[in-house]
């Protein structure tokens, strides 16, 4: 894999996606997992408290996100020193393509008593095949994560658990940092429990949220995902999320599902 990152920077808040955010969907547009992750990214790099954790995050997708040359402005859109609201948007030629909310919480370690999840990770398992969609190519953001399944595939229709870890930095020349790594993996929830033939059926997020009790500590990030159809074309995937010292929180995202001829 030659590319160096997901996205290389060009100027403030402006990026070029490189080839390994390209999406199984079409060559011309980006798995929403990157994008994601960008967002964050700026939403910590433009307003940096160390102090601070981000708990909740939510992202809406107004439409493909084309591989190329994006901009991404954050504003503060509600301030204070235990609670804040964020915003990032992602602009491709002056028109708003992604959003991200997200609500930041001070931290300080003993403010209160935990009361955590007793489920235990799965552990890694050991090295396996990169293998895809059967009915769809290789596409540049599977190739750019390591998979490694407990059960389930993206071959496999039906509910999956997963690790994965980043091969490649987020932006160019910077450190992944935890939260972008698990970013970066969670828009695939509907991928990896997918329950229709990619070939045959679009079933796109409009939305991903995000809940977090804990970042990852652990170079692995995994999550257990089950996707749910109506008749309608309305169906949603739920997933939890861990790494290998316990639970994370979860995500869930809202789908719509319609076969191909009907989805253009």
């Amino acid at each position: 894999m030659s590319t160096e990152a997901f996205y290389v920077p060009l100027s403030h808040g402006q990026f070029r996606a490189t080839d390994v955010t390209v999406g199984p969907w079409s060559p011309s547009f980006q798995h929403g997992g990157p994008p994601a992750a960008l967002l964050a990214h700026e939403i910590e790099r433009v307003f940096p408290r160390p102090e601070t954790r981000i708990g909740w995050i939510a992202f809406d997708f107004f439409g493909p996100v084309p591989v190329g040359e994006l901009a991404v402005t954050v504003e503060r859109v509600r301030g204070g020193a235990r609670i804040e609201l964020l915003r990032a948007r992602l602009e491709v030629a002056g028109k708003t393509a992604m959003q991200a909310s997200a609500w930041r919480l001070l931290v300080q370690p003993g403010r209160s008593p935990a009361v955590l999840p007793k489920e235990v990770p799965p552990p890694v398992p050991s090295e396996q095949p990169q293998e895809f969609f059967a009915s769809m190519p290789p596409f540049g953001y599977g190739e750019s994560l390591e998979w490694r399944f407990v059960d389930g595939s993206f071959a496999q229709p039906g509910p999956a658990t997963v690790w994965t870890r980043p091969r490649l930095p987020l932006v160019e020349g910077m450190r992944l940092t935890p939260l972008e790594r698990l970013l970066l993996m969670v828009d695939s929830a509907n991928g990896i429990s997918a329950e229709l033939d990619l070939g045959s059926y679009s079933f796109v997020p409009v939305e991903l949220t995000v809940a977090l009790h804990r970042h990852p500590l652990t170079e692995w990030v995994g999550m257990r995902a089950k996707t749910v159809l109506e008749p309608d074309g309305l169906g949603m995937t739920r997933a939890n999320l861990f790494d290998e010292r316990g639970d994370l929180g979860e995500a869930l995202q809202t789908l719509f599902v319609a076969p191909h001829d009907q989805a253009r």
